[in-house]
């Protein structure tokens, strides 16, 4: 074997310390600027966002919270984020330069084996991590994507009554995933006495259905509009929801004066006052 290969190695050990500017660590893992740890003048600690990961500054001395996802991290103070989650640049002027937010390296929504939807695997294993009483692998993700579950109505229509010739107006919330089908029906009976529920708006020219999204995620909100009321839209109105894992409805109930029957009861006529 040549001497020069075994020499090398030799030599290296007896070089001095990099130079601090190349950021390397000296023995024991501290950088060559910290100097010596002193706990008792470290900064108090306020209660981190992620609790429960420790952590400590670059010289390994001072406990230091990790960002959770959503925080600001980078800039002047070299805020970290925690397990699991990288430090994504913003739009130039969204926030103060250099800084960036803690966002988590696997995108996407999942669903959690205990039935809830998380915004992320980090989002998940987080709550994991803190669950009281928990053990490893207790919660843990189910599949990708938001947890499916069958339609809920948050809020009913309310009964409503009014007279011929206005308009009157009923809605519908639901909550589902994936999102539902919603449909108005109105309630009647055959002749023969069975329930017949009504498609609408079908041939009803004074009827219109609206439905749209929200208000929050996983949620719809749908409408059936009646102008001009007329006293054979007296009845009950179903708000009827369905996806692939089930179903919901509720009903509310539309009650039609006659305008004129209304005015001659409130409004008598002068000769009918003495």
């Amino acid at each position: 074997m040549p001497r020069s290969s075994v020499l090398f190695p030799l030599l290296l050990l007896l070089l001095p310390p990099l130079a601090p500017g190349l950021g390397l660590l000296r023995a024991g893992g501290r950088r060559p600027e910290c100097g010596p740890c002193r706990p008792e003048r470290c900064p108090a600690l306020v209660r981190c966002p992620a609790p429960g990961i420790p952590a400590r500054d670059e010289c390994g001395c001072c406990p230091r919270c990790l960002g959770s996802e959503g925080a600001s991290c980078g800039g002047r103070a070299g805020a970290r984020c925690g397990p699991e989650l990288v430090c994504a640049s913003r739009a130039a002027g969204a926030a103060p330069e250099g800084t960036g937010l803690c966002v988590c390296a696997q995108r996407g929504a999942v669903c959690g084996s205990d039935g809830r939807s998380y915004p992320s695997i980090c989002a998940l294993r987080l709550r994991a991590r803190h669950a009281p009483h928990g053990h490893p692998g207790h919660l843990h993700k189910a599949y990708d994507g938001p947890c499916e579950f069958a339609p809920v109505v948050i809020i009913p229509p309310r009964s409503v009554h009014n007279v011929t010739g206005a308009q009157v107006y009923l809605s519908c919330e639901v909550r589902a995933a994936p999102p539902p089908v919603i449909t108005w029906r109105k309630v009647t009976q055959s002749p023969e006495g069975t329930q017949v529920l009504e498609d609408l708006p079908g041939d009803h020219v004074n009827v219109a259905v609206q439905v749209r999204g929200g208000p929050s995620d996983h949620e719809a909100t749908a409408w059936i509009l009646i102008n001009p009321l007329r006293k054979e839209d007296e009845g009950v109105y179903q708000c009827h929801s369905a996806n692939a894992v089930g179903e919901a409805k509720s009903h509310g109930t539309v009650t039609v004066s006659d305008l004129r029957i209304y005015k001659a009861f409130h409004f008598p006529a002068p000769d009918d006052r003495m």
